[in-house]
């Protein structure tokens, strides 16, 4: 309690040193030790007295003084003074306005000096913590340095000098130790206010770690010139980086490998011996999905853009170099790149066209009663279902080789009236399964549907209107002996995306008069911009 004890220039260079030591403001400690007063104040004169301390900031000069409110009636003599009594002390005084009359000093007790030295600890280390804050609140996304203070349960507390961060287990790369007094450089990704002060979150596993290495180690990345689009790691083990250059003249992977290694190797040794493949951005999908599966060779790609797969055939023998050990090089390619990716040797994916066209030909020469000939001819020009010749443009057709427009109007008018029956034939089973109207009347609903709906019990515009995603689509639960088991969906065997799925529902629920309307995919991304250029 020395601070409290001690004459005005002692008192001064105290609050100067806690405040250098805390790297905090002088004013927060003088305000510390006011409040501290204050209250030994208090205890002094009593608790219901109105008090203030005041300590001047350049003199060191402490005032106390009790605050009186001018009032024409006395309540509480404690807080309060009559206005004839305010007027022999000032004349000019007036209704509402406050008399301060000042105290001689307060020599503190042992119990009121060490309750006043608590009150000053804990304002110190508040802001402290609070300075702490917003220091590294600032700096989340840096890589710091540090020394290892302490070991607990597996996650590592580093000194940064002004404050402690945490790396906790999961952050760190497997099977990397670190041991008391060993340096460290860690990534920060978030700081939280915690009632036992600010949370210093740091992570070496993080996808941005790496890239904060490459930033210190690659000038170029420093400066702009080359810039990290994607990463993908599997921490200790391998990673994956997509770079670009904004100079045509730099060549963004040599930039980052560097001058016989020495700029990768550099974050290698920091990361354990991870291995890191460097691989050209491209904004083409197909480009970038073919250099992220390096060093695998691509012979095929096929988008699919709706559903963001891909479909990557590659030669037999490079089957597994694709796939890489446990499905890592394939599994770190699609997270760099966002797309899921499916990958077919030649063998298999020569087997299975084959398979689908002679599956497609085999439907045509059903449905439209025509030779092998005419239907292998369909199918090759890539006609997939029915629907694909009954609803083409009749040149389209017609321009097949072999085929002439006479050919392509019969064509078309067998497969119109293929579809007619099969759709009569699944509106009798509709009705017969008890299916409403109503439920086919909803917008993305197929007859086929409303049968796969009827034989789900979903049979009124209210059960349709009361469905989730999941029971259209079908999911995963855990059975009797752990295992997971797969739940049917109603709409399952027609490959539709949750979103579409989810449409389907909320038509429902429009047509059903729960809700007003459903806004279009198109009207929700333009609010969504809007939202976000506010």
């Amino acid at each position: 309690m020395a601070a409290v004890a001690a004459n005005r220039t002692e008192l001064l260079q105290i609050a100067d040193a806690v405040a250098r030591d805390k790297s905090i403001d002088k004013m927060v400690v003088l305000h510390a030790m006011e409040e501290a007063m204050q209250r030994a104040a208090k205890a002094r004169y009593g608790s219901e007295n109105e008090i203030r301390v005041e300590i001047d900031p350049k003199t060191g000069e402490t005032r106390v003084s009790r605050y009186l409110h001018v009032v024409e009636l006395v309540d509480n003599d404690k807080t309060e003074i009559s206005l004839a009594d305010a007027q022999s002390r000032n004349p000019s005084a007036m209704v509402g306005d406050i008399i301060a009359e000042t105290l001689p000093p307060v020599d503190f007790s042992r119990i009121a000096a060490q309750a006043a030295k608590q009150v000053i600890v804990q304002k110190v280390r508040d802001a402290e913590r609070e300075r702490q804050h917003e220091e590294y609140k600032d700096r989340i996304g840096e890589i710091v340095h540090g020394i290892v203070k302490r070991v607990e349960f597996g996650s590592v507390v580093v000194d940064l000098g002004k404050a402690e961060g945490v790396v906790r287990r999961d952050e760190m790369i497997p099977r990397e130790t670190f041991r008391t007094g060993d340096r460290i450089r860690a990534y920060i990704y978030d700081v939280r206010r915690e009632t036992r002060g600010p949370q210093i979150f740091l992570s070496r596993s993080h996808p941005q770690f790496m890239v904060r290495l490459f930033a210190q180690e690659v000038p170029e990345i420093y400066d702009g010139i080359i810039e990290i689009r994607a990463v993908a790691r599997d921490p200790g083990s391998r990673a994956k980086i997509a770079v670009i250059s904004k100079d045509s003249s730099i060549d963004p992977v040599g930039a980052c490998v560097g001058m016989r290694g020495v700029r990768v190797q550099a974050v290698v040794q920091e990361l354990q011996g991870e291995r890191i493949d460097i691989i050209p951005w491209s904004a083409d999908p197909a480009t970038f999905i073919v250099n992220a599966l390096a060093p695998a060779e691509v012979t095929k790609v096929v988008l699919d853009e709706d559903t963001r797969r891909v479909e990557v055939v590659v030669p037999d023998e490079q089957l597994s170099l694709a796939i890489g050990r446990r499905g890592q090089n394939v599994r770190l390619a699609s997270q760099l790149t966002g797309w899921q990716i499916d990958i077919l040797t030649e063998a298999e994916e020569s087997e299975r066209r084959q398979k689908e066209f002679a599956e497609r030909s085999a439907l045509f020469m059903e449905a439209l009663d025509v030779d092998e000939m005419v239907a292998q001819l369909l199918a090759s020009e890539g006609f997939a279902d029915i629907e694909d010749v009954a609803y083409v443009p009749l040149q389209e057709l017609a321009a097949v080789e072999g085929f002439d427009e006479e050919t392509a109007e019969e064509l078309q008018t067998r497969a119109i009236e293929y579809l007619e029956a099969r759709n009569r034939e699944l509106d009798d089973k509709r009705r017969a399964l008890g299916v409403e109207d109503a439920v086919l009347d909803v917008e993305g609903v197929t007859p086929a549907m409303a049968v796969a709906l009827g034989e789900h019990d979903v049979k009124t515009l209210e059960d349709l209107a009361g469905c989730a995603n999941d029971e259209l689509l079908g999911y995963y639960e855990q059975g009797k002996d752990k295992e997971r088991v797969k739940v049917e969906g109603a709409l399952e065997a027609f490959d539709l995306t949750p979103e579409e799925a989810n449409t389907i529902i909320m038509k429902a629920r429009v047509a059903a008069g729960w809700i007003d309307r459903w806004p279009e995919p198109s009207e929700e991304t333009s609010k969504t911009d809007e939202e976000a250029e506010a």
